[in-house]
């Protein structure tokens, strides 16, 4: 057995080219985010052996994190996907209204399904038709919501969620059969079945609901920076990677008005 104190940085080097080559399930190579993990486990525990005196403090910046692609983001619906979707939703009963407000309010603002769920019924100002929300480390912002979601949202704010309302303190506005505040796992389930009730080939989650709308909204001009505090990012660098899924657009736009594009010679 080796002590700790003869690691070098060419056992360091040996393990993480090994990591590069090693095959993962189905026999293709780790992907970088699973190399990551193990990089920084292995990189705090030379940071404890340097502080017990046994290693240099400067070896555990032998091991270099790997650069992880910047990938496209994933499930996006087109407009008329999301239609589709929408439409399969019954509003006859208290719940299918409840879930085709819920799903037009997130196709519509962007919003994440976490934001969604912690919405009061007083975060919704109807008049000026915004609402409060509250996104990651409880910063607030103030987010339009659309003609559609709100004509949906009112309805269901004013004639169905007193049907479901069993503890009049409660405060949350979208509720489950039994009078609490919808959980998660619940909105996935009901995006699942509305999906494939619709016939949906990808996988559709509460969250291709905010990337179909940014995507809707870069496709179309929308100012960047608008579209930032819209969906409460921090920084535009998110946002580059929706501008990646307009080639398709540009590519027709060029077919179909550059002279060279409509000329046959």
């Amino acid at each position: 057995m080796y002590a700790a104190d003869a690691l070098r940085q060419r056992h360091l080097i040996a393990w993480q080219q090994y990591l590069a080559e090693r095959p993962g399930r189905g026999g293709a190579p780790l992907k970088p985010r699973s190399i990551n993990k193990r990089l920084e486990t292995a990189r705090g525990f030379l940071s404890f052996l340097a502080s017990q005196g046994y290693v240099q403090s400067t070896l555990a910046d032998t091991l270099q994190y790997v650069r992880q692609p910047k990938l496209l983001p994933g499930s996006v619906l087109e407009h008329a996907q999301v239609r589709k979707l929408l439409s399969r939703i019954p509003t006859t009963d208290a719940c299918g209204h409840r879930d085709r407000a819920m799903l037009e309010l997130l196709y519509s603002s962007g919003i994440r399904v976490g934001e969604l769920l912690g919405l009061d019924v007083h975060d919704i100002d109807p008049r000026n038709a915004t609402m409060r929300v509250t996104g990651k480390a409880d910063k607030e912002r103030i987010v339009p919501i659309g003609r559609t979601a709100l004509r949906y949202l009112d309805s269901y704010r004013l004639a169905v969620r007193p049907f479901l309302l069993r503890d009049r303190s409660e405060k949350a506005l979208f509720l489950d059969a039994h009078g609490g505040r919808l959980a998660y796992h619940r909105v996935l389930r009901i995006v699942h079945r509305y999906a494939r009730l619709a016939g949906l080939a990808v996988n559709v989650t509460p969250h291709t609901f905010r990337r179909s709308c940014t995507t809707e909204l870069i496709r179309s001009g929308a100012n960047m920076y608008h579209v930032k505090e819209l969906l409460g990012h921090e920084s535009l660098d998110t946002l580059k990677h929706y501008a990646k899924l307009t080639i398709a657009d540009l590519k027709k736009t060029h077919a179909k008005h550059h002279p060279r594009e409509r000329s046959l010679d």
